[in-house]
């Protein structure tokens, strides 16, 4: 599958006119098991604070020196056996307390820091109207208004806050500035996104941790505030650093995880891809299995202008996860 003819069109219509109403398709995104985080460098181990989870993306010809890339075989396996595990203990507390049922559509708040060296745009200081697009871009993009599956969830703007702080800027992946930003700014309880816009160290554009079931302060998305809508990160402007990073805070892998073989992204309707895709490789194929690359999911690592897409089976992990770790 090439590049969506006339997405280009589609997402800067999105931009002007999304609404938080979501247009959900519950048949597919049911509450079951799903049968199955961004970067732009050569497979490797991913690099992160001891107690959490994360994934970043690099810019295209980058070379992040702490290369947080896709996930070992052995903590994928840890995850998907937490993610059992969680939902087993969910069950069992519903059953026993009569709680409420699995959420089927959701409404994710949205506590957004802009982290920034001084008062000017060179020095972080983006406008408040570049997050507010951003926030479109996740309604559109979740919504499937940009020709994907629909997936549960929207997003609403709660706080926007403009942090002057020098000693966190730029914002550098899984060093102890990190720590100390977001234990001192991060909001909200586990269904509360936070996330922190900055300049990024090492060619990064963003990186996110994966739910758990304790709540770490080190929970939220990162990413950099100049791949937002209107920014000046050519090729990555259009808001897809947030929609990528988000589907990791939601529980997705990158497309390519696990490359040819195993379980891959554990999601059985994305097609197995053997490393992750750069601008928009029309027709690439690098698994012997069938179908072609995804090279227009979200979860993969093309330009902004080429991703449109969340498949079903994502949506379902999704939800499937919001229910086991993020629902109240």
């Amino acid at each position: 599958m090439g590049l969506r003819p006339n997405l280009l069109t589609r997402r800067t219509a999105g931009v002007a006119s999304t609404t938080l109403a979501l247009l959900l398709s519950t048949a597919a995104v049911g509450v079951v098991p799903a049968a199955s985080a961004f970067s732009a460098a050569p497979s490797g181990s991913c690099v992160e604070p001891a107690d959490v989870h994360s994934d970043a993306r690099v810019k295209k010809g980058g070379h992040a020196k702490l290369d947080p890339n896709a996930l070992t075989a052995k903590q994928v396996r840890e995850r998907e056996a937490d993610l059992t595990a969680a939902l087993g203990e969910r069950a069992r507390f519903r059953a026993g307390a009569g709680a409420a049922a699995p959420l089927a559509t959701v409404t994710i708040p949205v506590v957004v820091h802009v982290i920034q060296r001084d008062s000017t745009r060179a020095g972080g200081n983006i406008p408040d109207s570049m997050v507010t697009q951003q926030i479109a871009v996740l309604n559109t993009a979740y919504a499937g208004g940009t020709g994907g599956a629909p997936t549960a969830f929207s997003f609403q703007l709660t706080k926007v806050h403009h942090v002057t702080n020098a000693a966190w800027y730029p914002i550098v992946q899984g060093s102890s500035a990190e720590r100390s930003m977001k234990t001192s700014l991060r909001e909200g309880g586990k269904n509360t996104l936070n996330l922190y816009l900055g300049e990024l160290s090492d060619d990064l554009l963003g990186w996110a941790t994966f739910p758990q079931r304790k709540l770490s302060s080190m929970d939220g998305v990162v990413a950099l505030s100049e791949s937002l809508p209107g920014g000046t990160a050519t090729n990555y402007n259009q808001g897809d650093t947030g929609t990528h990073e988000v589907g990791h805070w939601l529980n997705l892998y990158h497309t390519f995880q696990g490359g040819c073989s195993g379980s891959g992204d554990s999601v059985s309707d994305t097609p197995a891809e053997a490393s992750p895709a750069f601008e928009c490789p029309t027709g690439r194929d690098t698994c012997t299995t069938a179908g072609l690359d995804p090279i227009t999911n979200f979860m993969d690592y093309t330009y902004d202008s080429c991703m449109y897409q969340f498949t079903p089976g994502q949506a379902s992990r999704m939800l499937t996860a919001w229910n086991a770790y993020r629902a109240a």
